[in-house]
């Protein structure tokens, strides 16, 4: 009974060690990633903008920073983790981050404008639009928003949101799901080497069992006990 103990005590303690190795090489690669992640944004240059006070602002103002917040939690949803955004380490690296340089980018493109110059008079719908040069509120449109069809907004629509404004939110919501990727991978290897510790544990006290010899009592009562005495 003890040998067949010890065998499975240590049939687990290579398995508990299995689990290590393996999370030490997924840990590995996971900080290759961040450390990846980190570098393409401090080439790139992306950075929020803080205070002295360590607020966030945007173009120096904390009221605009606020709009973009909210732009982020409240229209959005996004659920924003504060402890993401290090006044500290400015350069973009985490989801809340990303999301929140995404939400900067989207935020000025809803509530911008641009002029749309009309050749010649131009009739839709029963209305006409003389000649001449407009400024066509973005008025918080989305791409979708827009009627493309009209002669101001379907202009509009492609100067507003840019070819360069739809590739900025693309690039920032891979970084997104990267950081998270990578977050999330960190918990998995964190899980799977708490399996393989406590696989490791189990194991080597299997074998610490078996090994134990039974005492000068335990010996006399187990005779008296097969002798029925």
């Amino acid at each position: 009974m003890n040998s067949r103990m010890k065998k499975l005590g240590y049939v687990l303690a290579v398995v508990g060690l299995g689990f290590l190795i393996g999370a030490g090489v997924a840990l590995n690669i996971a900080r290759a990633g961040n450390k990846s992640l980190q570098s393409f944004s401090e080439a790139q240059n992306v950075t929020l903008s803080y205070n002295d006070e360590g607020q966030l602002v945007d173009r120096g103002s904390t009221e605009g920073a606020e709009a973009i917040m909210a732009l982020l939690t409240d229209d959005w949803g996004y659920p924003v983790v504060m402890s993401q955004l290090d006044p500290a380490d400015p350069v973009v690296n985490t989801p809340s981050e990303y999301m929140f340089q995404m939400a900067t980018i989207g935020y000025h493109t809803l509530h911008g404008s641009t002029e749309v110059t009309l050749d010649a008079d131009v009739e839709y719908n029963g209305e006409t639009f003389a000649a001449g040069t407009y400024t066509v509120e973005t008025n918080g449109k989305y791409w979708t928003d827009f009627d493309r069809m009209h002669p101001l907004e379907g202009p509009a629509r492609a100067a507003v949101w840019s070819g360069t404004a739809h590739a900025l939110i693309a690039e920032l919501g891979v970084g997104t799901v990267t950081a998270s990727t990578l977050q999330l991978a960190t918990g998995v290897v964190a899980l799977v080497a708490g399996i393989g510790f406590v696989t490791m544990l189990s194991g080597f006290g299997l074998v610490w069992i078996a090994s134990a010899q039974p005492s000068k009592e335990e010996i006399e009562s187990r005779v008296l006990a097969g002798s029925g005495v």
